[in-house]
């Protein structure tokens, strides 16, 4: 029995089922992967294409090799092109979950932010635990032209020194990923909650100030 891989399907599963619960994900919207340790087995985890996140069963989940090529379980969620290429872009990142959070969707549905970001920086968690979220244009799930767009963001991103967890497709719903699925939940519930902020002040909450950024950069790290 692989006990590491089995305990990730546990997970996947109970972070599923929390975000359900929760109001987070809703019907079969929403997808998780993990990115398997080769002392696991190696390849990728992700949950089925049309599953419903609260009621999963961890022999339901999808486990594809290095290349791509699955090998058991349901049929795999149609974004896996784009995990993959979150996976491929960025070494820390092992867990990818995409929902299509009601606050976050609603905020791209507003005109654009000059500076290309879905949120300004009005919290200080919002900086310190998710950071600048690049809104991604329009294209239908799982086309292979968004995992190209989310990964030029990426290495945007890296470039400038001031690496992202977190995409937002626009009309679709936000991708965050981070080092475990806990992790990525947290980015995400703190995204959505962000977003619903913005959304309760009518889009006019004052955003930090630079010394506070900056204070909060040489405190906790933040990535701003």
């Amino acid at each position: 029995m692989n006990r590491a891989l089995n305990a990730l399907r546990d997970e996947i599963c109970r972070v599923g089922a929390s975000l359900f619960a929760r109001g987070y994900v809703h019907a079969t919207a929403g997808n998780i992967s993990v990115r398997v340790p080769q002392h696991a087995g190696g390849g990728y985890l992700i949950t089925p294409t049309d599953a419903c996140l609260g009621f999963m069963a961890p022999s339901d989940l999808a486990w594809l090799d290095d290349s791509g090529v699955q090998h058991s379980g349901s049929k795999a969620s149609k974004t896996i092109v784009l995990h993959r290429t979150i996976y491929a872009a960025d070494p820390n990142a092992h867990c990818v979950i995409h929902t299509h959070a009601t606050h976050c969707v609603a905020a791209t549905l507003q005109a654009p932010d000059a500076t290309g970001d879905l949120l300004p920086p009005i919290t200080p968690y919002f900086v310190m635990k998710v950071g600048h979220v690049p809104r991604i244009a329009y294209g239908r799930p799982g086309h292979p032209d968004v995992a190209e767009a989310v990964g030029a963001a990426i290495a945007h991103a890296s470039a400038r020194d001031c690496p992202i967890r977190a995409v937002m497709l626009d009309q679709l719903g936000p991708t965050v990923w981070h080092a475990t699925p806990a992790a990525a939940m947290a980015v995400l519930e703190e995204l959505e909650e962000t977003a619903r902020l913005w959304a309760l002040t009518g889009g006019q909450a004052p955003s930090l100030s630079a010394s506070a950024i900056n204070d909060l950069r040489d405190a906790f790290g933040a990535r701003w």
